[in-house]
């Protein structure tokens, strides 16, 4: 592997750790399978793009764009809190909704971002290169990110919206608002995947309305391959593990990508992501059973 195409692996792995807290908070932390992310994150590019194009300061645009993604959680949380709609199929109809809105947008299936400043621009031109500086930019912005969430978490809020994943009706019992908590945290969780939206449009230089495919699985795969490596009941920890596991999915993905004697391409990538996904979630069964086993033994 180039050291260009490394560090290329790094800036997406640390892009794609936003969509990894995202979806730890909607899936560890409220119990909720959340299928919006494959909406929201090409949402967030195309809301940042579009502002981009017209002038928008980049930042401005950022915080916009997560703002239109934690629209489209509330808009999930909606149909399955207020109107009883299950929580996969509620994530599902949004999914399928925000396709034609990131069309509307963007007025066109993609924008391009190579003529225009990105919150990148400032920091090009100050003695590194530029594969260096972007992986720099978004570590910043993430290791920010992971602070304030895990101090949020570990609030009076952030507790009560753990127990509301935990055990909704003992939550409840206890006086916490569970439905109020789940939209707040639907918000959150996508507001994190369009920043990433946000993110990998400025870092490539264009949005199209079919990046958030397979985003998902994306997310899914860090965080397992983070709580496998990384294994952390410490919160913070835990969210650092999303982020090591984001980073080091996309190494081996570019790795399988790149070994020759294995003889992939390009366009074997959802094949790669499939059979690391696999591997991620039977290791840690395999690790379970051979403890299971050893103690048995001892027995």
């Amino acid at each position: 592997m180039s050291e260009i195409a490394f560090f290329g692996a790094v800036e997406i792995g640390l892009v794609y750790a936003l969509v990894a807290l995202g979806v730890y908070l909607s899936f560890r932390v409220l119990d909720f399978p959340d299928l919006t992310v494959d909406g929201s994150f090409p949402l967030g590019a195309a809301v940042c793009a579009t502002l981009l194009v017209a002038g928008v300061n980049p930042w401005i645009a950022s915080l916009v764009a997560a703002l239109a993604g934690s629209m489209a959680g509330l808009v999930t949380a909606t149909l399955n809190v207020r109107f009883k709609i299950l929580h996969l199929l509620a994530s599902i109809l949004t999914m399928i909704a925000l396709f034609s809105v990131n069309l509307r947008v963007m007025g066109r299936p993609n924008v391009a971002l190579l003529m225009q400043d990105t919150v990148l621009t400032p920091f090009y031109g100050l003695g590194l290169p530029d594969h260096v500086v972007r992986p720099l930019v978004v570590l910043v912005v993430v290791v920010v990110i992971v602070l304030l969430l895990s101090r949020f978490l570990n609030s009076e809020f952030g507790l009560a919206m753990r127990a509301t994943g935990v055990n909704a009706r003992m939550a409840r019992a206890q006086g916490v608002q569970t439905d109020f908590h789940i939209y707040a945290g639907m918000a959150l969780s996508n507001g994190l995947c369009a920043l990433a939206g946000a993110l990998f449009a400025q870092t490539n230089g264009f949005a199209d309305v079919t990046t958030g495919i397979g985003t998902i699985v994306v997310g899914l795969a860090a965080v397992i391959v983070g709580e496998t490596v990384l294994p952390a009941r410490a919160m913070l920890w835990a969210l650092v593990g999303c982020v090591v596991g984001s980073i080091l999915y996309r190494l081996a993905v570019q790795l399988a990508l790149s070994a020759d004697a294995i003889g992939l391409q390009a366009s074997d990538l959802n094949l790669v992501t499939a059979v690391l996904v696999a591997v991620a979630l039977i290791l840690p069964r395999m690790r379970l059973k051979a403890a299971s086993k050893k103690r048995e033994a001892v027995r």
